[in-house]
């Protein structure tokens, strides 16, 4: 879509709110450690229900409204490492200084103007993560910008905040969470609507990333970083597609979500020549269907009943594809589930899924259905069928006059689905618990803007004389600290080069893990004395590789005791000078033949003998002499 699409001409508008943990020692309102655990080592758990609570105002938000239309247990997993403050037994403690310090710095990077007194809100939150039915986030900073090739887009919000709990599980009833990420310190930083074209949304992604991961005071890995994406379009609406994880995904979901309210738009449009409309009546078909083969009816007749309604009109509409693979039935669906129901059945799609040709005749003339009409229906306990059946009217109804703004989750194809509507101001109110914070002109300025991994990229190119590629390639790896650690001991060294150094963190380490090598097992101390043992000489730079293979397999092993099992002790000059010797000897014929040109053959077979145990660079030379003395004799 994006080649046949003028995305000025659609007036398309973006903006991204990036969620970013910060790597503190400390949670952001409890001394409890930034540790995610694995939920086998969980100690206690206990559960809760939630509901929304009504505002200041005395109005309750919508999106909090339609989390509990389900009425779900929320099991929480607690841990040695989380306290009361996580299972809301506590008052939270006062705002983490680490925290702030890191966030401040990050203003500082995006050109931000801070509030001069920080005060924590409550953000109602009535999904299950957060087991108080809220999220403590406060208003840091505005005001600022990012440059980038289509000029500078606005930075509006930077807001320091606490994660959320951890899904582990949803057994449609209840779901589980883990509480070791609840209260990790996260920034979220909210765009301005300048983005206007889905490259320049990755682009814009890629360079606030960038400066994120400059301070060095970031997680990072899996779900530490989270981009939440807002689209519309000049006839459509404002849409929030929330948890895109991966940078290369962004595009995509752009492009996407164009796509889906270009298509809505159409849609309508044909529906209004149709004259289609929605009749607002719900029947129960279940007598219809009492001798059905439908597997999911028959299931769902045990302890419910088939409902439908009728959508004059929308016939042949309803399986209009709005994303690749998606249709407007599947946004029908979508609404229906918020009710708790598994999915939906349409005329369009219909006979189908055990259904039969019959079952459908019956279907239409019992609701009037004509021609031009389409019957969607469900089947499920009376109450939740209803309440899809409700959804299903609200959202045909929308189809027939906008687009209509909502939350969405973002999917691993690029596509989205719907989660709720867009919350309003009402789910916003003051934290009474939490004392505000000064933030004097004294301190902002006192702040340290960290170097850009731009830059330092650039400097290792001219000081370590790596070329451009690994420069950059290290300087955006999580083990940048390692590299600057390393090169600090060995920046003067011939042999463990900074070339070295990237080639093996960067390069064989991926290579060693697409091997089915554990390399979560390999550390830091274990690169540092590899690295040792080799600028010693007491094994060469081709043994790295044997070593990193044993310590992950054996991470507690010492790894100069382990030389001799290896095979990677040093040996004698005079031993290598003789075993060098025999081989061109017994090829006397080939080298004559090839003269200088058998050197590359050979060293195969001497490398074959000395790997890892001598460097390549002395087998290389020492063979050369030796045919150099063979080619003279």
């Amino acid at each position: 879509m994006s080649e046949k699409i003028d995305y000025r001409e659609l007036g398309l508008k973006c903006g991204l709110e990036i969620h970013q943990q910060l790597d503190s020692k400390e949670k952001l309102f409890c001394k409890c450690p930034t540790k995610i655990r694995d939920t086998d080592e969980s100690n206690f758990e206990f559960f809760r229900y939630l509901r929304p609570t009504a505002s200041e105002m005395g109005e309750t938000d919508r999106a909090a409204l339609e989390q509990t239309k389900v009425n779900r247990k929320y099991i929480y997993k607690a841990y040695d490492t989380t306290c009361l403050v996580e299972n809301d037994e506590e008052p939270p403690r006062e705002l983490n200084q680490e925290s702030l310090d890191i966030a401040l710095s990050i203003a500082k990077l995006l050109h931000m103007i801070p509030v001069e007194q920080l005060h924590v809100m409550r953000k109602i939150v009535v999904d299950g993560s957060n087991t108080s039915g809220f999220q403590r986030t406060a208003f840091l900073a505005g005001g600022g910008h990012l440059d980038t090739s289509e000029g500078p887009v606005g930075v509006d919000v930077l807001c320091v905040e606490e994660e959320a709990a951890q899904k582990i599980e949803d057994q449609g009833d209840s779901i589980i969470y883990s509480l070791d990420r609840l209260g990790i310190p996260l920034v979220e930083i909210g765009t301005a609507p300048d983005i206007i074209t889905p490259a320049h949304a990755r682009e814009t992604a890629a360079n606030i990333g960038m400066l994120l991961r400059s301070t060095g005071k970031v997680k990072r890995g899996l779900g530490t970083i989270r981009q939440d994406v807002n689209i519309s379009i000049a006839e459509g609406a404002r849409v929030e597609i929330k948890g895109v994880q991966a940078l290369d995904l962004i595009e995509t979901i752009v492009e996407r979500e164009a796509e889906r309210q270009v298509n809505l738009l159409e849609i309508r449009r044909s529906l209004l020549e149709r004259n289609a409309s929605v009749h607002d009546e719900i029947f129960d078909v279940t007598d219809l269907f009492k001798g059905t083969e439908s597997k999911v009816i028959k299931k769902a007749l045990k302890k419910g009943k088939v409902l439908a309604v009728l959508l004059p009109g929308f016939a042949g509409h309803v399986g209009m594809e709005v994303q690749p693979g998606r249709r407007l039935g599947t946004e029908f669906s979508d609404r229906a589930k918020t009710s708790g129901v598994g999915g939906i059945f349409h005329t369009d799609e219909l006979p189908n899924y055990g259904i039969t040709e019959e079952e459908v005749t019956s279907l239409r003339e019992f609701v009037g259905a004509k021609e031009d009409d389409a019957v969607v229906m469900v089947a499920d306990k009376e109450k939740r069928a209803r309440g899809a059946m409700e959804s299903v009217l609200t959202r045909a109804q929308e189809a027939l006059e906008f687009v209509p703004e909502e939350t969405r989750r973002a999917l691993p194809d690029g596509n989205s689905a719907y989660m709720r509507p867009l919350p309003g101001a009402s789910r916003m109110y003051p934290e009474t618990d939490v004392p505000q914070v000064e933030i004097s002109k004294e301190y902002f300025e006192a702040v340290e803007i960290p170097e850009l991994l731009t830059e330092r990229a650039k400097r290792f190119s001219k000081d370590y004389g790596l070329n451009e590629e690994l420069a950059e390639k290290i300087a955006y790896s999580q083990h940048l600290p390692l590299f600057e650690e390393l090169m600090d001991r060995f920046s003067n060294d011939k042999t463990v080069t900074a070339t070295l150094i990237v080639t093996t963190i960067t390069g064989l380490v991926p290579e060693l893990k697409r091997d089915g090598v554990d390399v979560a097992n390999i550390t830091d101390e274990h690169f540092k004395e590899t690295f040792e043992i080799v600028s010693s000489g007491d094994v060469a730079k081709e043994g790295i590789e044997q070593i990193l293979r044993h310590v992950a397999k054996k991470p507690k092993a010492n790894i100069r005791d382990s030389l001799e099992e290896l095979g990677l002790t040093a040996i004698d000059t005079s031993e290598i000078e003789a075993f060098i010797a025999k081989v061109v000897s017994e090829r006397q014929e080939f080298v004559a033949e090839k003269g200088m040109g058998a050197v590359g053959p050979l060293m195969g077979v001497v490398m074959g003998e000395f790997r890892g145990k001598v460097d390549g660079k002395v087998l290389s030379e020492l063979l050369k002499q030796k045919i150099n003395e063979q080619i003279n004799t």
